[in-house]
């Protein structure tokens, strides 16, 4: 049995993919920032297989380390298999009226804290000389959309950190890749536009947008693949959607 942690887990993509593995064997380490729901998900998928949690904000470096320190017993010490996937957007202004509060937390949570849980879990992959690494990023991460700027920048930097993770652990034999998903219907939106669920429903209206699970799925593709085959970069849309600007709706 393999062990996956997935950061992000109470919500959106990431409970869908902790749902998922769980249904497919894989122990699993849950982090997200609020215990009762972290709680709430233990005591679900403890049924199925071994679940350990933990309660971090990963922008918190002394906290990451802390936590992913304290993982010491069998099957949860050792992780196999490590999902990047806490991330967010916050706000879709033009670059001269952004605010810096969601400037910072944006680079903060997408790209720093991706670096922190990663920094704390490289090591042990290294040393074993095995490991498997999926960050997910988006297709704010491949091309830049008005109003996007911090975002998208924050998504590209996703991008390449990915590639140059895929350069530098190839002597390990760790496989790196990225799952980039286009529009999901997830709380997204709802956090983008700071708890205005009418605009944040409106996004999602008149179209098929994907849903978690349609990426949870092809987040277990990519970790069912044979040891021999890496899928590196790997692009998701509804069929609605042909770009981040253009989206056929009813």
């Amino acid at each position: 049995m393999k062990t996956a942690l997935i950061t992000g887990a109470t919500s959106g993509i990431g409970l869908a993919t902790a749902q998922t593995l769980a249904e497919n064997n894989y122990a699993l380490v849950l982090c997200g920032r609020n215990q009762e729901k972290l709680a709430e998900l233990k005591q679900e998928l403890s049924q199925r297989v071994p679940v350990e949690i933990l309660c971090f904000d990963v922008r918190d470096k002394i906290a990451v380390e802390k936590q992913i320190n304290s993982l010491t017993k069998a099957p949860f010490n050792e992780i196999d298999i490590l999902i990047n996937n806490a991330g967010n957007a916050h706000g879709l202004d033009p670059i001269d009226k952004g605010s810096l509060e969601d400037w910072d937390a944006m680079i903060d949570i997408n790209v720093k804290g991706l670096l922190y849980v990663s920094h704390a879990i490289i090591p042990q992959m290294r040393d074993r000389k095995s490991g498997h690494i999926i960050n997910i990023g988006s297709t704010a991460g491949k091309e830049v959309y008005p109003n996007g700027n911090v975002y998208c920048g924050s998504k590209h930097a996703v991008d390449a950190i990915t590639t140059g993770m895929r350069l530098d652990l190839n002597p390990y034999n760790i496989r790196v890749g990225a799952v980039n998903p286009g529009m999901v219907q997830t709380n997204f939106s709802e956090v983008r536009f700071k708890g205005d669920t009418e605009r944040a429903e409106k996004v999602y209206q008149g179209f098929m947008a994907l849903q978690p699970q349609d990426v949870a799925e092809v987040i277990l593709f990519a970790l069912s693949r044979p040891p021999h085959v890496n899928i590196a970069d790997l692009t998701v849309l509804c069929t609605a959607q042909a770009s981040s600007t253009i989206l056929k709706k009813e």
